[in-house]
């Protein structure tokens, strides 16, 4: 089980892209910003994550929240697995219909779940998006979450109001340049305390959150018909090979391959 490959389906107006990998690649601090959910195949994964460090095996369910900095690697040769990315407003949706339309934050509490009907009702799911019948994979997705989706346990510590000024400043462009001189203006701290303060609230360094962002601006475009070269030059990415190779090395695809899914 060493070969690397991937397949993508997009979802269309389903709102839900479905991937499955089979890989050795060790994929570096990433974000989606999707919901996903996920079951491991065959082999096991180590990653780390804002909820800690985490393992899973062959039958585990996985799972990850918008924004949710994590990384990613195989325990041993290899490992497969399938996702399903939600939309976030798909699974807002979902939340509400679940509380009988009241709306909260809600988030994957566990990052590794153990549970058969869980899996089995993952597995419905996944099968009924690659047949394209939206109504069974929606029963099937209502039934999982259920189980899974929750209100946030803990209330998390909150960054000074200067450090969320930064990252909302990356977040209005992120194509722009945002040298660290500046960011650490908008702060009005050093270099090294927005760098810290920075990495504590998002997991990553201002220049890799950028990145990321740039990504995310990235395949947002890709999905809405921009062609591949206007997508990543729009991004940010001045030079069309360094996109592809880092849209490979936290995605695990070519742009390419993630545009003609999207299609």
């Amino acid at each position: 089980m060493t070969t690397n490959s991937f397949s993508v389906r997009g979802g269309g107006r389903q709102r839900v892209t479905a991937v499955k990998a089979c890989s050795a690649l060790s994929f570096a601090r990433h974000s989606h910003d999707e919901y996903g959910v996920g079951l491991m195949l065959a082999g096991a994964q180590r990653s780390w994550s804002g909820r800690g460090h985490v393992e899973a095996f062959a039958g585990d369910l996985i799972t990850v929240n918008p924004g949710e900095v994590h990384d990613g690697m195989a325990i041993g040769d290899s490992r497969k697995w399938a996702m399903l990315y939600l939309d976030t407003d798909k699974v807002s949706a979902i939340a509400a219909d679940i509380h009988e339309g009241k709306r909260s934050e809600t988030e994957f509490t566990r990052p590794v779940l153990q549970n058969v009907v869980a899996a089995h009702r993952f597995a419905a799911a996944y099968a009924a998006h690659e047949r394209g019948n939206e109504d069974a994979m929606d029963e099937q997705l209502i039934l999982l979450l259920a189980g899974m989706l929750g209100d946030p346990r803990t209330s998390r510590a909150r960054a000074p109001q200067s450090i969320d000024q930064v990252k909302e400043r990356i977040d209005a462009d992120p194509a722009a340049d945002h040298p660290l001189d500046e960011l650490a203006q908008i702060s009005g701290t050093s270099r090294f305390k927005t760098l810290r303060g920075f990495a504590a609230l998002t997991g990553l360094t201002p220049h890799a959150y950028i990145i990321q962002r740039r990504l995310d601006l990235a395949k947002a475009l890709i999905r809405s018909g921009v062609g591949l070269a206007q997508a990543g030059s729009e991004a940010g990415f001045a030079d069309q090979s360094h996109f592809h190779r880092t849209f490979v090395r936290r995605f695990g695809m070519t742009p390419g391959a993630y545009a003609a899914a999207m299609r």
